[in-house]
């Protein structure tokens, strides 16, 4: 008697997971900054004359500021002659944080840098108090570029070298976070991995609206503003072409 046929090995078929898909991301609708005029020549002197004043303390790391010349400023919401601008801090907290300076929420980042200390130790600095952030670049005599345009910044953090600050353009992911935060003015918070689409995890951002002075072309200043009564953290960020 022959032997029955071989029977069909049984299969099993694994079906792709239609229910598992990445977060539908949010439309850009960010708008393009608009062009500034040119401060009037006076105004231009005097913030020039502040800047230089206020930016020599930090070039040299040994000098002390006191905190009772300079405590107080941060917290006056009408610095003269300065520009109040939108300034986000965010990345994840053992990444390297990123500074977006916008016209308002609303615009595209007119500068984006990626700072040379990671999220949480900023944090942790700001926690303590003041911070001042100073970047630092070399003039180029024989170039005409503007100052937020230059490349690549030496970054001290309350008078300690902590490496070099990198400008670079804004990828798909600082677009996203940008208008994710588009209607917040200032504040602090996480965004959920699955709203930016970032594998690291949460993403820590702080948000607040910052006084920009400019001295010359060759300094510039911001300013963190804290609510009337608010003693939060206090900030700022000085650009400098030596």
């Amino acid at each position: 008697m022959a032997p029955p046929p071989p029977q069909p090995r049984a299969t099993s078929t694994v079906m792709p997971d239609i229910g598992t898909r990445s977060p539908t991301r949010p439309q850009i609708s960010l708008q393009q900054p608009s062009d500034k005029k040119k401060p009037s020549k006076p105004g231009k002197l005097l913030r020039r004359f502040r800047a230089v004043f206020r930016s020599f303390p930090i070039i040299t790391p040994t000098c002390k500021i006191p905190v009772s010349l300079h405590g107080n400023r941060l917290h006056d919401n009408h610095i003269h002659g300065g520009t109040r601008m939108t300034g986000t801090l965010y990345g994840n907290r053992k990444a390297r944080i990123n500074l977006a300076i916008q016209e308002n929420p609303r615009c595209l980042p007119m500068l984006l840098l990626e700072l040379a200390i990671p999220t949480a130790k900023l944090l942790q600095e700001m926690g303590s108090g003041l911070v001042r952030i100073a970047l630092e670049c070399e003039k180029h005599t024989t170039e005409k570029t503007k100052l937020i345009d230059e490349p690549i910044w030496t970054m001290y953090c309350n008078g300690r070298k902590t490496g070099y600050g990198v400008k670079r353009e804004p990828n798909e992911d600082d677009l996203i976070i940008m208008q994710l935060l588009n209607a917040v003015s200032m504040g602090a918070g996480v965004l959920p991995s699955e709203n930016t689409d970032i594998p690291d995890g949460e993403l820590t951002y702080m948000r607040a609206h910052f006084e920009r002075v400019v001295g010359s072309r060759d300094s510039e200043t911001y300013y963190m503003m804290n609510p009337d009564g608010n003693s939060g953290p206090e900030l700022s960020i000085f650009f400098v072409r030596i």
